[in-house]
């Protein structure tokens, strides 16, 4: 077991980590920045961003007021007015650093303006975008950038366990004690299993989302909800769980596959139309803004007609489009579709709403200072109040990018300040023993999955809300009990974690006795009249 020091400790390799921590490492040349991946560096939410980063671009056409108007339209009234104006206003800004580090949006055919593309819920033309693989193109970027920095270090295939606190030091921490400070983390290193003892002077949390809580997401396996649970763990404030955002146009793949592939808001802005089976189209019943109307909107019609018609999918119909164009803007959804035997420019794709996106999170303030001390958070594992109780469309990347930068802002004069904590002991594995049948975590994975996507997923009552929190409190004790006398290793830790988010997301629901944004429940369909949020 190694115990190693490091001046600023980053969990998470995504925009949001790779961002704060190139930098972080500029700042301070003579200071060592350790970012821990659990996977490799590459492999993260952002990777699998298609549809791009939204950004007031083209001054003639657009300006804040109407991006800031678009976000706090989706938020349904829980956005926080003042982050929205400071990611928007700051937004461009950071999209123009990330282009001068290298990254390569589309640019209109022979010009040397971006093609600005459209996504539903946006009022105008501002999503800056490469291809249908924007994410990956801005994690190439950063990759890219990060490595030029030699105080940067990568250290990959390390598992996060839980952030350090005055608990492990002997004390009794609960979630009002004040002066809670976090001094690092336990991290387990999958090369060799050992469990390292990681000290920093503050610590960073950007471990993405939680998508994997659902049996149909297009997050990737590794997005298990770990820093939002760890944060929980170690008595942090978390807020808004129960806004899970379901993408309404998933690709309904008959032979299953997880995650599920995603076909890109980006269509639609592009053109493509929602259908029936029959070619009719539905989303008039539902809203003005039909096809790009926002993502719970389209969600809940695309999951209402499915119910009320016996199908397993709807259609995306993009048979009008022209194909020259729509392959060169969506190589990989046509590529894709392809694959399964669906043809974009002959049949209508067949799609179904997927878990997507995690608008809740660990509560921050507008520097992404969480509720311990020495502890930030920025990315989908955050809470800023940007996203509210639905987040618009290609949002996200942007918030990333405007609260890594803010984080960065908000350490300069404290880093120094901070000294690494003595008397931190070892982890302690003492009697536990090698799982001997790792069907245990394997099914109980598979019956959360089954418990949240059928009682807590796009549409949710009482009933099925309190049949989930019975079912989880069952599998909480099956799988503590297993955590005590059972060696930690990837698979249980991932449970554990996705138990915590699953109570959370449940008991948000419960608090909230009202239908609003992601939140849809038929005991309570209409909005309060009042907003709050919902802290835990």
């Amino acid at each position: 077991m190694a115990r190693i020091q490091t001046d600023i400790l980053v969990l998470g390799s995504g925009i949001a980590g790779l961002t704060f921590s190139i930098k972080a490492a500029r700042r301070f040349p003579d200071r060592q920045i350790t970012v821990l991946t659990k996977t490799v560096e590459g492999e993260n939410n952002t990777r699998y961003a298609q549809g791009g980063v939204a950004a007031v671009w083209d001054e003639e056409k657009d300006n804040f007021e109407k991006h800031i108007a678009d976000t706090l339209d989706a938020g349904d009234g829980l956005c926080k007015e003042d982050i929205v104006r400071i990611v928007v206003e700051e937004g461009p800004t950071r999209v123009q650093e990330i282009i001068d580090w290298g990254a390569r949006f589309d640019k209109e055919k022979g010009s040397a303006e971006y093609d600005l593309a459209r996504e539903g819920g946006h009022s105008e033309h501002r999503i800056l975008h490469y291809k249908d693989l924007t994410g990956w193109e801005m994690q190439r970027t950063l990759m890219e950038e990060a490595a030029k920095l030699p105080n940067i270090r990568i250290l990959e295939h390390f598992f996060a366990l839980d952030l350090i606190t005055q608990h492990h030091l002997g004390h009794m921490v609960v979630r009002v004690t004040p002066g809670i400070e976090c001094y690092g983390c336990y991290a387990l290193n999958r090369q060799n299993g050992d469990i390292d003892t990681f000290l920093s002077r503050v610590t960073v949390l950007c471990t993405g989302g939680a998508g994997q809580v659902y049996k149909a997401t297009t997050n990737p396996v590794i997005a298990t909800g770990d820093g939002v649970a760890m944060a929980y763990r170690a008595k942090g404030r978390v807020e808004n769980m129960e806004f899970m955002q379901f993408h309404p146009t998933s690709l309904f793949n008959p032979a299953g596959e997880n995650p599920s592939f995603l076909v890109s808001e980006a269509v639609r802005g592009f053109g493509g139309i929602l259908k029936t089976a029959e070619g009719e189209e539905f989303m008039q019943h539902y809203d003005s803004r039909l096809s790009l109307a926002p993502r719970d909107i389209v969600a809940r019609a695309i999951d209402s007609e499915m119910k009320k018609r016996g199908t397993d999918c709807m259609y995306l119909d993009c048979r009008h489009l022209n194909k020259d164009d729509f392959t060169a803007h969506f190589p990989t959804i046509y590529q894709k579709c392809v694959s399964i035997g669906v043809d974009p420019m002959k049949d209508m794709i067949p799609v179904v709403p997927a878990c997507h996106y995690m608008c809740g999170g660990i509560m921050v303030d507008a520097y992404g200072r969480s509720s311990i001390g020495r502890l930030y958070s920025a990315g989908e594992c955050s809470s800023t109040g940007l996203h509210g109780a639905n987040r618009l469309a290609s949002n996200s990347l942007l918030e990333a990018m405007v609260f890594a930068h803010r984080i960065f802002l908000d350490i300069q004069d404290k880093l120094d300040g901070w000294n690494f904590r003595e008397g931190v002991p070892d982890w302690n594995a003492e009697g536990t023993t090698e799982p001997k049948e790792m069907v245990l975590i394997t099914q109980s994975i598979k019956e959360l999955k089954e418990i949240m996507s059928y009682y807590v997923g796009i549409v949710r009552s009482n009933v099925r809300i309190k049949r989930a929190l019975d079912r989880l409190f069952l599998l909480y004790q099956e799988t503590e009990e297993l955590y005590k006398t059972t060696a930690v290793s990837p698979q249980l830790m991932e449970l554990r974690n996705l138990i915590t988010i699953a109570y959370l997301i449940t008991r948000s629901a419960s608090h909230r006795r009202e239908s609003r944004g992601l939140h849809f429940t038929t005991d309570y369909p209409e909005k309060l009249p009042f907003v709050e949020e919902s802290v835990l």
